[in-house]
This record gives C-alpha cells, structure tokens and sequence, in this order.
C-alpha cells in the first residue's frame, strides 16, 4: 500500500472488523517500519477503550504515538535532540487532533465527561450494530490516520 488514502480506509476497516482503535491505526502503517500485521496488532491492543478500558486517552491518539517513536524514535540513549524530535511529533500530532476532535481523551470523546470505569471493568462492549451507531470511534480512527498520513505527506514534499 502506498496511498496514504488506502492506509486511512484500511485503518478503518480493521475497527469495523473488530480491532481496537490502537490497533487499526497502527496497523495500518506497520509495514512502513517493518512490522507485521500481527505485531502491529499485538502493539496496539493493550491501548483500546483508553488504555485498558480506563477512558483514558483515546486509542487511536495512542496509535500515533506508536507510529510517531516508530517514525523518530531512532535515537541514542542520552540524543536529547532526537527525543526533542519525537516529542515535537507527539505533540504536534496530538495538538492537531485535539482541534480537530475536540479532545484526545477517549471519554470525552465518548460524551462521558470525567466518567471513568471502576476498577476490574474490563470487558469491551460487545461490538453490533447499536454499538457502531453511538460511538464516534470509527471517525477518531479516521482522524488519527489522517493526521498520520499528512505528516508523512509533509516529509516527502
């Protein structure tokens, strides 16, 4: 795959079929930096529902910064440069998501407020038709892999 375009729509094939947000961004790029689709899958899954189900900050934003150390993560240890590099990724990947969604955090994301889950809820809801209907994820995919997408636009032009 080498439209950035195909990436985005297969990012958001792989949470309709069922893989976390995390997981279908990163996947999506995976083979960029070689990964396979399976350890790309396995990378991103601990990242769903907010990290582990905690609503915390959104899984496909987890995604990017996934692919962002994938991307400029290739520094030495004590290369205060290159981890400058990488969190100005971070965060420029990260603020653009947040104008563009209004949040990276996924329970406001949801419209749960600061609703957290309690401790031991961790059961992903089931995913059906209602499921797809009231949750925005599959756009937040989207908007992740974008975003991803148009920074590695930017470094070719």
């Amino acid at each position: 795959m080498t439209d950035y375009s195909e990436r985005v729509q297969h990012a958001v094939e792989y949470f309709m079929q069922g893989y976390g947000c995390s997981q279908s961004v990163v996947a999506a790029f995976a083979d960029l930096y070689g990964l396979s689709e399976e350890q790309a899958l396995r990378i991103g899954a601990g990242f769903g529902g907010g990290v582990g189900k905690m609503r915390m900050m959104c899984g496909a934003v987890s995604g990017m910064v996934v692919l962002a150390g994938l991307d400029k993560g290739d520094f030495a240890a004590g290369d205060t440069a290159g981890k400058g590099q990488c969190y100005k990724l971070v965060q420029d990947l990260l603020a653009a998501f947040r104008q563009a969604n209004g949040s990276i955090i996924c329970a406001e994301l949801l419209g749960l407020g600061g609703s957290r889950p309690q401790q031991g809820d961790f059961m992903p809801s089931e995913r059906n038709a209602q499921y797809y209907k009231v949750r925005p994820c599959s756009a937040k995919v989207e908007s992740a892999a974008r975003l991803f997408a148009d920074y590695l636009i930017s470094k070719e032009g």
